[in-house]
C-alpha cells in the first residue's frame, strides 16, 4: 500500500484521534483486546459523526472506506504478534457484526496507514441496542494460516 507522505500525515492525525476517542467508548467492553492463535487484536469503535465532525467534506479522510456514512460506527482493529509485539501488516481482514436488534453485516476491513503502521477498519450501521459481536476472519500475510476471533462491544 503506497500513500503520499502528506496523505499519511493527515490520516495519522484523524485515526490517531479516533483511536484516542474510542478509549472512552471501549470502557464498557471487557474484551477490547483479545489474543487468539498468537495474534493480539485491539478493537476501537467510534461514531461516524465524530469522523464527520473532525473533517470538512473535501478532506481526504471524508472518502475513507467509500465515505463517511450519515449514521453508524467506524470499527477499527490493530493486529500484533503476541510474542514479538510487532504490528502485523498486509493481512486480509473480514468482519461480521451482529447484535440484538440488527441484521448481520459483513464487510472487509480496509487497511489504513497510521504513523507508517497498518490498522484495519470500515463503517457499520450498529442498529439495535447491542451488545454486538464482531467476528473477525483474518488471513495472515505470507501464510495460509487464518485466525478467527470474536470481540464484543457495547455502547457505553
Amino acid at each position: 500500500m503506497h500513500k503520499s507522505s502528506s496523505f499519511s500525515t493527515r490520516i495519522v492525525s484523524v485515526v490517531a484521534g479516533l483511536m484516542v476517542l474510542s478509549v472512552g467508548a471501549l470502557a464498557s467492553d471487557t474484551r477490547a483486546a483479545e489474543t487468539v492463535d498468537g495474534v493480539t487484536i485491539y478493537l476501537g469503535v467510534v461514531p461516524a459523526a465524530v469522523v464527520r465532525g473532525h473533517h470538512p467534506p473535501d478532506h481526504p479522510e471524508a472518502e475513507m472506506h467509500g465515505g463517511v456514512p450519515d449514521n453508524g460506527y467506524h470499527v477499527m482493529i490493530a493486529l500484533f504478534d503476541e510474542k514479538t509485539g510487532d504490528r502485523i501488516t498486509d493481512a486480509e481482514v473480514e468482519a461480521t457484526v451482529s447484535g440484538e436488534g440488527m441484521a448481520e453485516a459483513r464487510k472487509d476491513l480496509d487497511a489504513m496507514v497510521i504513523a507508517d503502521a497498518e490498522t484495519y477498519g470500515n463503517y457499520f450501521d450498529l442498529t439495535g441496542s447491542g451488545p454486538y459481536d464482531i467476528d473477525l476472519n483474518i488471513r495472515m500475510p505470507d501464510e495460509d494460516r487464518k485466525v478467527r476471533a470474536t470481540l464484543g462491544w457495547q455502547r457505553p
